[in-house]
């Protein structure tokens, strides 16, 4: 059985890793958009709101 140490990191990076997928799935996808598209739009295009 795993002692209430190991419990409590299990749970913790468990905790932790939930976090990142929350805020670091959709950056993600706009990524795998941005690197996948076949005509590449520039870095600027892709930031500013008005372009």
């Amino acid at each position: 059985m795993p002692s209430e140490e190991t419990k409590e990191r299990i749970i913790k990076v468990v905790e932790v890793g939930r976090t990142v997928m929350h805020y670091g799935w959709i950056p993600f996808i706009i990524y795998v958009g941005y690197t996948r598209s076949s005509p590449q739009p520039s870095l600027i295009k892709l930031i500013s709101p008005l372009a």
